[in-house]
């Protein structure tokens, strides 16, 4: 049993605002010379909607500063009290907000008593900031408790993003967050109605799931009891006798105007599994994935796997009244299942409708299943093609379990774990290239040039993987269920773009990507789980150019390093660390 993968190798801003953290964001508007409007979408000032962000970025001369704290508190998001760990006191954390072409700079403190931690923002390129990436054991050292790191990195892309934690199994504790870079849009709207984000939402500690099941019972997914949107979705515990199911949560309630036409960001913030979203009645407009304009097609649903975007435009042209928002966690692949899975619902409501839960009901036409978005909807609205590749090799995913029978995913033959104390990109500074095979790297040294990866699962267990490429989106171009052969043919003529996709259970996905980034960059899968048991490759990418952008942050890079490496922590690795 296992996968095969074939692989074909083929600045600085003027500080503008601070934003402590009891203030008001910034404005966020556009610097007009073509204003962005309910009407024109497509504008934003002296660019629009077709320029190519991969080689143009606007000098807005702007930096947004954001404070952010990592706490370990007791929270009760659906009215069951259990310790989370969270930003800022909440799940998710606060919005991080910016235009295109501003600097973001986010002070972050660890103020966890017993863990280390790291943040990745993720979609963000990080072109010439690889370390702002925030992956431990591979960008930077863990940020120990007490510690502090402040991360700086430009928004040369727009669209919706999102950030959390990458350090072992925190995502699922509740280190999550929003990050939105206000840009043009392939359609008009009236309204931003911003985030939403889903998640599922178990009432036990990932730790305790991990230690009791996924270390060893890998293929057998754990079922959470709930799931949240924007952090809201009541748990029923009106018949419970558990003292921590104290109840009063709320639903989320958005309220629309009817005629109007509403921009909504859609998150998949899950630790496994797909949801659908929906709104009972309404089709929508999809314009983006991930961090890709594309061509506006339409749909009463859409499909996220863990780490995937979508943004989209809803007209509320229904009658006035209530209609239930819906995330449909889906059980169609990975024995994946939650408790209340029919009941992750927020409501959309019109100006003038009563304060009344819905009546709708789901369309029939939602199927239960996973995977993506139709390949030929998502059309990129900026054309690319992708070139020959240069270079061929080939790759084997599996998986094993050790002698003491410690559940195991390799990529490349090998299963990623990290080394905290001594990361990828400060092996790179100090011109130490000898990495072990526990980092699982692979080098391409080349510039510019095309990679191809073909990768085929022949596990014959039909496990679906969202694959996630930090530092890059990926050209998708071929993703089917099957065996890949060399008669499938390869869509090289602008084909979909993200930086997330699913590989399809007993089938495959052929991504290609330009060497364009130096930089160390990871390729995994985004099930939590199946990150923290090792599926998970490093790309290093142009090592001869990634030790002056290291030393360009030196000081801090080692501060950090030092102050984890002086502490060192109650516990010890268990998991990939990543």
């Amino acid at each position: 049993m296992k996968f095969f993968v074939l692989l074909e190798l083929l600045a600085v801003g003027v500080l503008g605002h601070a934003v402590p953290r009891s203030a008001e964001p910034p404005s966020v508007s556009p610097r007009a010379a073509c204003e962005n409007t309910a009407s024109n979408r497509q504008c934003w000032g002296d660019y629009d909607i077709n320029t190519d962000w991969y080689s143009v970025t606007p000098d807005t001369g702007v930096t947004r500063e954001y404070w952010l704290e990592a706490q370990n508190i007791t929270l009760a998001p659906d009215g069951y009290q259990r310790q989370v760990l969270c930003f800022n006191g909440t799940v998710p954390g606060p919005l991080i907000e910016a235009n295109w072409g501003d600097w973001i700079v986010i002070h972050f403190t660890n103020s966890m008593q017993d863990n280390g931690t790291a943040i990745h923002w993720h979609g963000m390129h990080q072109a010439g900031t690889i370390g702002a990436d925030g992956v431990p054991g591979v960008t930077q050292c863990p940020i120990a408790p007490g510690d502090t790191m402040t991360y700086r990195f430009r928004a040369t892309q727009y669209g919706t993003a999102w950030y959390h934690s990458h350090f072992s199994l925190q995502l699922a504790e509740g280190l999550v967050g929003p990050i939105i870079i206000h840009g043009p849009t392939t359609a008009n709207y009236d309204v931003d109605l911003g985030n939403f984000m889903l998640q599922d939402w178990g009432h036990d500690s990932a730790f305790h799931i991990w230690i009791a099941t996924q270390q060893k019972i890998a293929l057998l997914q754990p079922a959470a009891e709930n799931g949240l949107i924007n952090g809201k979705n009541p748990y029923t515990c009106d018949a419970s006798a558990d003292a921590k199911c104290v109840g009063g949560a709320e639903r989320l309630v958005t309220t629309v105007t009817k005629g109007q036409k509403y921009l909504l960001r859609i998150i998949g913030a899950q630790v496994d599994g797909w949801f659908k979203f929906a709104i009972d009645g309404h089709t929508f407009r999809v314009v983006a994935a991930d961090l890709v304009p594309i061509i506006p097609y339409s749909t009463n649903n859409i499909i996220l796997a863990s780490g995937q975007r979508y943004d989209i435009i809803v007209e509320a042209n229904q009658t006035v009244g209530n209609y239930w928002l819906r995330a449909i966690y889906q059980t169609g692949c990975n024995q994946n299942n939650n408790d209340n899975k029919d009941n992750i619902l927020g409501v959309f409501r019109y100006d003038g409708a009563a304060s009344t839960d819905p009546t709708t009901t789901v369309a029939s036409s939602i199927t239960n299943s996973c995977g993506d978005e139709p390949y030929a909807s998502l059309v990129p609205w900026v054309s690319k093609e992708v070139g020959s590749a240069t270079i061929t090799d080939a790759v084997a995913l599996s998986w094993y379990y050790q002698l003491d029978l410690v559940f195991k995913w390799t990529l490349h033959s090998k299963t990623l774990v990290v080394n905290w104390s001594d990361p990828t990109t400060r092996s790179i500074y100090n011109n130490d290239l000898s990495f072990p095979d526990t980092s699982n790297v692979y080098q391409v040294s080349q510039s510019n040039a095309w990679t191809y990866w073909i990768i085929q699962d022949l596990t014959l267990v039909g496990a679906y993987h969202p694959m996630h490429l930090h530092g890059h989106d990926f050209y998708i171009l071929a993703q089917g269920s099957g065996l890949y052969t060399p008669f499938v043919k390869l869509n090289t003529k602008n084909p979909p773009r993200r930086d997330t996709a699913t590989l399809y259970g007993n089938g495959y996905t052929v991504i290609a990507f330009q060497t364009d980034n130096p930089g160390s960059w990871l390729l995994h899968c985004h099930i939590a789980w199946h990150a923290s048991q090792g599926l998970a490759m490093q790309l290093i990418e142009r090592e001869g150019e990634i030790a002056p952008i290291v030393g360009q942050d030196i000081e801090q890079y080692e501060r950090v390093c030092k102050n984890w490496n002086s502490w060192h922590g109650p516990y010890e690795m268990d998991d990939s660390g990543i």
